[in-house]
């Protein structure tokens, strides 16, 4: 679920942004109040972008405290099986790069 909402939202910032672009584009051909308004138009598509970023950037982040936590829960309620698991992969890791090709 979350990973479908940061692309969705990176589709988003990439579309605004891109309009963003054509705006300046044009207003850098256009002269007086129509350029302004243009301006004034792209520089509201940038920061609707960044405040897009900003508020995806603390969902990532509060989704990594929940894992965070969530993680610390089990390995504290079940921390032999923990060990044996790390111990297993730290085992099949080694002898996948002790491998010779």
């Amino acid at each position: 679920m979350l990973e479908s909402d940061f692309k969705s939202v990176n589709k988003d910032i990439k579309v605004l942004l891109k309009d963003a672009q054509g705006l300046f584009t044009a207003a850098a051909a256009l002269t007086g109040e129509k350029a302004d308004e243009m301006r004034a138009r792209g520089m509201k598509m940038v920061d609707t972008a960044m405040q897009m970023t900003q508020d995806a950037q603390q969902s990532v982040i509060a989704a990594g405290k929940q894992v965070a936590v969530t993680t610390d829960n089990y390995v504290k309620e079940h921390p032999w099986g923990t060990l044996g698991t790390a111990a297993t992969v730290g085992l099949l890791i080694g002898l996948l790069c002790s491998r010779k090709s």
